[in-house]
C-alpha cells in the first residue's frame, strides 16, 4: 500500500499549521530486497577485501550487485512477459469472452515497465545514490504506470460501452461509447495528474483553489472548448453524422472517423484527415450522403438530326421501358426520358431516373449498364449519336472575274 509520507512542516509566524504532504509508493514495491542483497554482500567483502574499494564513491562489490540486479529485473520483465502473461492469453482464448483477451494486451505494457522502475530503484538503493529528486522521479514513474494501466484497461473494454449504451440508444451506441469513454480517460488522466504532482509535494487541493483567482480568464480563454463540447452534444442528440457515413460541411467532404469532445474527424477521399470544430458541423448545413439510399442519374443524349421523328418516338419508348423494368433502377422515385429540344447540332434527349443504391461503385456499374443499354437502342433503331459540328452552305461559287 502507499505511504504517506509529511517533508515540510511551516509553523513559524503563523498560528496555522501548514503541511505539504509527499506521496511515497516506490518503497513499499522493493519489499526491502535491497537489504536482503546488502546482507548477502557482508561475506562477499569478508572474502574479498579488495571489492571494498570505491569507483565514484561506490564499493565495486555493491556496484556490480547494483547492476546484476537491474539486469535479473530485465530477464524478469522478459520472463513475465512470455510465460505469465503469454499463458494467460492462451487460457483466455477459451473463454466466451473477448473482453479478458484485450485486458490482459493492454497490462502488458504497463507491467513490463513496472518490473524497469522496481529494477532502477534497487540499484540506485544499492549504489547509495537514490536521491530525493531521484525517489520523486521513481514516484512519478509508479504512479505514472499505474494510471497508464487503468486508462489501457478502459480503453480495452470500449466494446463494454458500446453494448452499454446501445441498451438506451442502438442507433447512437458506438458515438455515444466512444464520448463516455473519452470523458472517464480524462477525469482519470486528472486524477493521475494530481496524484503525479502529489509525489512532488505540490499542494493539489491549494493549486485548485488558486485556479479560481483565474477564474474569468480560464472561462474567457476556455469558451471555444466549451462551445466545441456543446456542439458534440447537440451531434449525437440529433443523430445527424454517424461514423462511417459520407458527409459534406462547410467545404470539407468525406467520411467520418470520429466524433470527439471537441472535434469531429473526416477522412477526405484523397485519404487526408481533415479535423473539424465540432462547434462548426453543429452550426453549418450538413449533407449526408449516405442516408440517401439512392443516387441520381441525369443525362441529355444527342442524335444526329438525320434521325426520323418515328425513329425518336421508338428509341424515347424503348429507353423507357429499359429502364422501368431494369432491376436497378427505383421505381418509386421520378423517372423521365422524353424528346427534350432541338440543340444546335443534336436532337436532344432528357434521361432521369435513380437508382436503388448509393453505393458509388454499385452505382457507377449500374450506370454503365445503363449506358450500354442505351447505345445498343440507338444502334438497334439505325440512328447515331451526334457530336458538335457545323454546316456551311455556299450560296454562289465566286466566278473568274471576282478572283
Amino acid at each position: 500500500m502507499p505511504t504517506v509520507q509529511t517533508t515540510e512542516l511551516n509553523t513559524s509566524q503563523s498560528p496555522e499549521v501548514n503541511i505539504t504532504h509527499s506521496l511515497n509508493v516506490i518503497d513499499d514495491l522493493s519489499m526491502n530486497l535491497e537489504g536482503t542483497v546488502q546482507t548477502l554482500l557482508v561475506p562477499v567483502y569478508e572474502k574479498f577485501p579488495f571489492l571494498a574499494n570505491t569507483f565514484l564513491d561506490i564499493p565495486l562489490a555493491n556496484l556490480f550487485a547494483a547492476i546484476l540486479v537491474f539486469l535479473l529485473f530485465l530477464l524478469f520483465r522478459k520472463l513475465f512477459t512470455l510465460m505469465i502473461m503469454g499463458t494467460l492469453q492462451k487460457v483466455s482464448k477459451f473463454t466466451d469472452t473477448y473482453h479478458d483477451d484485450k485486458v490482459i494486451s493492454a497490462l502488458k505494457g504497463p507491467v513490463s515497465f513496472a518490473f524497469i522502475i522496481i529494477g532502477a530503484h534497487l540499484f540506485f538503493l544499492l549504489i547509495f545514490k537514490e536521491t530525493e529528486l531521484i525517489k520523486n522521479i521513481l514516484n512519478t514513474l509508479v504512479v505514472y504506470t499505474i494510471f497508464w494501466a487503468i486508462i489501457s484497461v478502459m480503453e480495452s473494454l470500449r466494446g463494454v460501452f458500446h453494448h452499454a449504451t446501445e441498451k438506451f440508444n442502438p442507433d447512437l451506441a458506438k458515438e455515444m461509447g466512444n464520448f463516455i469513454l473519452k470523458i472517464l480517460k480524462v477525469l482519470v488522466g486528472g486524477v493521475g495528474l494530481g496524484a503525479m504532482l502529489q509525489v512532488w509535494g505540490i499542494n493539489v487541493t491549494a493549486l485548485v483553489a488558486s485556479l479560481g483567482l483565474g477564474g474569468l480568464a480560464f472561462a474567457l480563454a476556455a469558451k471555444d472548448t466549451a462551445s466545441n463540447m456543446f456542439g458534440s452534444f447537440a451531434l449525437l442528440a440529433d443523430k445527424s453524422i454517424r461514423i462511417g457515413e459520407w458527409i459534406k460541411v462547410g467545404g470539407v467532404e468525406g467520411t467520418v472517423e470520429d466524433i470527439g469532445m471537441r472535434t469531429t474527424k473526416i477522412r477526405s477521399f484523397e485519404k487526408s484527415l481533415i479535423t473539424v470544430p465540432n462547434q462548426i458541423v453543429s452550426n453549418s448545413p450538413i449533407e449526408n450522403f449516405s442516408r440517401r439510399g439512392v443516387r441520381r442519374i441525369k443525362m441529355n443524349i444527342g442524335l444526329t438530326y438525320s434521325t426520323s421523328s418515328e425513329q425518336i418516338n421508338t428509341i424515347v419508348h424503348e429507353i423507357r421501358t429499359m429502364l422501368h423494368n431494369h432491376e436497378n433502377i427505383s421505381q418509386t422515385d421520378t423517372l423521365l426520358v422524353n424528346f427534350e429540344s432541338f440543340g444546335d447540332s443534336a436532337l436532344n434527349i432528357f434521361i432521369y431516373a435513380f437508382t436503388s443504391t448509393s453505393n458509388w461503385e454499385r452505382y457507377l456499374n449500374i450506370r454503365e449498364d445503363i449506358h450500354l443499354k442505351i447505345m445498343k437502342i440507338v444502334e438497334e433503331n439505325n440512328a447515331s449519336f451526334a457530336f458538335p459540328s457545323q454546316s456551311i452552305y455556299v450560296e454562289q461559287m465566286p466566278g473568274e472575274n471576282m478572283l
